[in-house]
């Protein structure tokens, strides 16, 4: 599978090396650009992939062009590469806010595949939702999950508004779990017990107890309940956090992200 990345950033280079362990490319099939030389010469170093300064030549015979560019960057990338692209080139953006008609009519090209990862896909332990235009073939499609599967799950949507959902649930989600976690192991060192304690008890609980909720295939409801009992500490907990207005305000979070997603959309 010929690649092409335009920006070589931590996402990229998640993908890079998701789809060389993979063994769905190989280092000579992997071309990327960045505006940096030194992230140039860092990817080159550890990769063996070929790096260039140029936007247009990254993506020069490549099967599919991942757009991997900072949103302010858009505008002049999608300039540049403006009418430039081979007809069986498909374009795959992975930049927030950035719609599947602003990149067509910017790029003047037809085939695009918009996808929303997130950041433990750096670890290959994300998953990333995206749509395509009809111009996208089925072998084309098949050819872009193998690349997203670099990062984790992937999961194909037929509507491109499901993408700025996404971006505010899974995209921005890892940050909301961080902060949970972070407010988890302050609780444990406030309560007297060491940082590096309090941070493998909390992780492993997170970790353990989204694997439930996947696995056991059982509403989270439930699962809380078989946690919860009657006139416990637990129990307890839960009051403190419904008073606090924890589910409250993790949704209106979670709705603030989406219109701001929203928002960067009509900018674009």
């Amino acid at each position: 599978m010929k690649l092409g990345f335009i920006g070589g950033g931590t996402m990229a280079e998640a993908m890079m090396n998701g789809v060389l362990k993979s063994g769905a490319a190989t280092p000579g099939d992997i071309v990327a650009s960045d505006v940096i030389k030194e992230r140039r010469d860092y990817l080159h170093a550890t990769y063996g992939i070929t790096v260039v300064s140029s936007n247009a030549e990254a993506v020069e015979g490549s099967e599919l062009g991942v757009l991997a560019v900072k949103p302010q960057d858009m505008a002049d990338v999608l300039a540049v590469l403006k009418g430039k692209l081979a007809a069986n080139l498909v374009v795959v953006s992975i930049v927030a806010g950035a719609t599947i008609k602003s990149i067509t009519k910017g790029l003047q090209h037809q085939a695009v595949i918009r996808a929303m990862p997130n950041t433990p896909g750096q670890v290959g332990a994300g998953i990333t939702v995206w749509t395509a235009t009809p111009q996208v073939t089925e072998q084309q499609r098949q050819s872009a999950k193998s690349l997203l599967s670099a990062l984790g799950e992937e999961v194909s949507v037929p509507d491109e508004k499901l993408i700025d959902m996404a971006t505010a649930l899974s995209a921005s989600g890892p940050a909301y779990v961080f902060l949970f976690i972070e407010a988890l192991i302050d609780a444990g060192v406030y309560l007297g017990m060491s940082r590096e304690l309090a941070k493998q008890l909390v992780t492993q609980t997170v970790l353990g107890s989204s694997t439930m909720v996947r696995d056991l295939k059982a509403h989270p409801a439930q699962l809380r309940d078989m946690v919860t009992s009657p006139g416990g500490t637990t129990a307890e907990a839960l009051l403190a956090l419904e008073e606090g207005g924890f589910r409250a305000t993790v949704m209106s979070a979670v709705i603030a992200a989406y219109e701001k997603a929203k928002e960067m959309g009509k900018e674009t």
